[in-house]
């Protein structure tokens, strides 16, 4: 099985930190999938025009 390397985008990386802030009090730990896949998206967005 192959995986396809979509990127992270910023939408995506918004309903993941919401759903693990609402399953923890409103916290993401530093670190966390949720953490990554922000900065992800955040690497992403600043990359799109670059390539």
């Amino acid at each position: 099985m192959t995986q396809s390397k979509t990127p992270m985008t910023s939408e995506a990386a918004a309903r993941i930190q919401s759903a693990q802030a609402k399953q923890n009090g409103g916290s993401v730990a530093k670190g966390s999938f949720t953490a990554r896949a922000q900065s992800s998206a955040a690497k992403n967005t600043s990359t799109a025009g670059k390539k």
